[in-house]
């Protein structure tokens, strides 16, 4: 099986390389249209701006190559938020590949923004990708804006509201929250979509 990971720019991308090699996986970064055309599998990873992060991809030209794949794919992170249609973050366009828009928390005295630390998940369907996700399982997120609850959603989470920590749509699929940094849980969702 071949993996790889999408060079768009993120900071997260040695410690996704160093989760998947924990489950035997090698994941060559790459930006090469062709490579990541022939992967089985393909993870979008990503920390930092929609903006910037979209801009990589089209300065890459893989805009068209990562909305044309046929295998299944993973956003995380960022990169969850890049695979919908738009963000309230620099009002940008995004990949258009899940039916979903990414909005910004609401500032509170009661809640910083960032939202970071751990916090529950809650499963809302059954999918291959949850396989052995319990109720209330832990995570590790660390975000601003947010994917509000659709019919994408597969699992929510709750910060001042209900948002989406895990969505797909077809062959493409997100997790908001660091699966290298969730421990045991980030550890079998990743195994899980490799198993896709």
């Amino acid at each position: 099986m071949s993996v790889v990971l999408v060079d768009a720019g993120g900071t997260n991308i040695g410690s996704v390389r160093y989760a998947l090699q924990r489950l035997g996986v090698e994941a060559p970064l790459t930006a090469d249209a062709q490579c990541i055309r022939d992967a089985d599998k393909v993870i979008l990873p990503g920390v930092g701006a929609a903006g910037p992060g979209m801009a990589r991809l089209h300065e890459l030209e893989l805009v068209d190559v990562i909305r044309s794949l046929t295998q299944p794919v993973l956003g995380v992170c960022l990169g969850m938020q890049l695979l919908c249609e738009h963000s309230e973050e620099g009002d940008t366009t995004c990949l258009g590949v899940i039916p979903a828009s990414v909005r910004k928390f609401e500032e509170s005295t009661e809640r910083c923004v960032p939202h970071m630390g751990w916090n529950r998940l809650s499963p809302t369907v059954k999918h291959p990708l949850l396989k052995d996700l319990e109720e209330g399982d832990w995570a590790y997120f660390v975000h601003s804006y947010a994917v509000p609850v659709g019919d994408y959603t597969l699992v929510g989470s709750d910060y001042g509201g209900a948002f989406s920590a895990v969505i797909a749509s077809g062959n493409f699929h997100g997790m908001q929250f660091h699966p290298e940094r969730s421990a045991s849980v980030g550890a079998k969702l990743l195994k899980n979509f490799l198993e896709l």
